[in-house]
């Protein structure tokens, strides 16, 4: 994994369409009339202090991303992650989950569309592994969408060594 830089910004901002399409199927979103999905949450995590925004490399292709808030509070929160379809179920999604929860240990927050299954499956995997016996999960409603049914968040706690800080 590396922090993204100006000139990743494109590449970055297209993967963005095609989570935030896959995505589509279970927040009901639609893309903007020009055809493409809305950005703020991206632009968020590229210029705020609390956030940081990675590319998920494997073979020197870049095949994801993994946007994180809260990095000066006391919990961090998975506010992004993305891995491309034909590097799903190869390990490359949870082996960039694992080290970034332990570049950052402590508390995190992990929410996603409990529809999404394959995405359940794959946060809970996560979570017994980068904190066994340390992660509970809860409902919560979307906030400003009454429309859909509650996310699923998951909390958990990241015990971490000295030697595991960079993603």
């Amino acid at each position: 994994m590396r922090t993204v830089g100006d000139g990743d910004r494109p590449g970055l901002e297209a993967l963005w369409q095609m989570f935030r399409h896959d995505l589509s199927e279970f927040d009901r979103s639609r893309p903007l009339p020009d055809g493409s999905f809305g950005r703020e949450r991206l632009r968020a995590a590229l210029v705020e202090p609390d956030r940081e925004a990675l590319l998920i490399v494997h073979e020197e292709r870049v095949t994801g991303f993994a946007l994180v808030r809260g990095l000066l509070g006391p919990c961090r929160v998975m506010s992004g992650f993305f891995v491309v379809r034909t590097a799903r179920r190869t390990g490359v999604g949870a082996g960039a989950a694992h080290r970034l929860t332990a570049a950052h240990p402590g508390p995190w927050e992990i929410p996603f569309q409990e529809d999404n299954t394959a995405a359940g499956r794959f946060w809970r995997r996560v979570a017994r592994r980068a904190a066994p016996g340390r992660w509970t999960e809860e409902r919560r409603p979307v906030p400003g969408r009454p429309d859909l049914p509650p996310d699923t968040w998951i909390r958990l706690t990241v015990v971490g060594s000295p030697g595991d800080r960079r993603p």
